[in-house]
């Protein structure tokens, strides 16, 4: 087993371990912060990637970022096959397709070819400090120092969620003057060199009963389009129904990982 410790910066104090080498660091690094609001918790895709389930099957995709030996960001992926004569492109249901994606080849022994990251996540108080771009390119090493041939991500647009009604082939469109997107997390990917590759149409979606809506969000939901804090798209109710179903669109993005 290939791992990815090493030295984001050799001159400095940052460093990158994973979980591999320091399973310790997993409670760490879980208190940093979770990926969105409560009701992204009920992804029962997601239920196959807890954190427990991949500190045990990939813990050397389980990155944290050390600084001055204390956590201040993870970053997480997945290996995977692809392409495959089966998967000729990436998937349009995003990050719920390439979780999908790695159990089955789990399952089946296939051996990977790609990394998917899944989460990177940075201290609250160490945001815009740039190690998020140091979470990022270690994401690249350590997909290179497995073996495997690129590294993909279904991008969660954070600045998204203030559009909730403005479709994501348009809020794409905005771009700064440095023609870089509007959106921040987008424009630290591509700052790293990352390119678009498509929108994931149905990247995660979530549905529940009109009580639970109201448990995950505070919101009594009526019929049809009902914004809710933390949604990139409104959530679809139908109260005849006693449901409600959110499917939230991602961004896929590919980093190179040649020098």
């Amino acid at each position: 087993m290939h791992t990815c410790a090493r030295s984001v910066d050799d001159h400095g104090p940052m460093r990158v371990e994973t979980l591999a080498t320091r399973p310790d660091l997993l409670r760490p690094a879980l208190a940093l912060g979770d990926i969105g609001a409560e009701f992204m918790r009920h992804d029962q895709i997601a239920t196959l990637t807890r954190a427990v389930r991949l500190a045990a099957r990939w813990p050397e995709y389980f990155l944290v970022v050390l600084d001055d030996g204390v956590p201040v960001a993870r970053a997480v992926a997945i290996p995977m096959t692809f392409p495959a004569p089966d998967r000729l492109e990436l998937p349009d249901h995003g990050w719920d397709g390439v979780i999908l994606w790695a159990v089955e080849d789990a399952l089946d022994n296939h051996a990977p070819t790609t990394l998917a990251a899944l989460d990177v996540q940075v201290a609250h108080d160490r945001r815009r400090q740039g190690i998020a771009e140091h979470a990022l390119t270690a994401l690249r090493t350590c997909a290179k120092t497995n073996g495997l041939e690129r590294l993909v991500v279904p991008v969660r647009p954070t600045g998204k969620q203030r559009l909730p009604h403005l479709s994501m082939t348009d809020y794409l469109a905005a771009r700064g003057p440095d023609g870089l997107p509007g959106d921040p997390w987008l424009r630290t990917h591509e700052r790293l060199g990352a390119r678009f590759v498509k929108v994931a149409p149905f990247a995660m979606t979530i549905t529940g009963s009109l009580r639970d809506w109201e448990t995950w969000t505070g919101v009594r939901l009526r019929n049809g389009q009902n914004v809710v804090e933390g949604g990139l798209v409104p959530v679809l109710a139908s109260v005849e129904q006693d449901l409600g179903v959110y499917v939230e669109p991602n961004v896929w993005l590919e980093h190179p990982l040649d020098d």
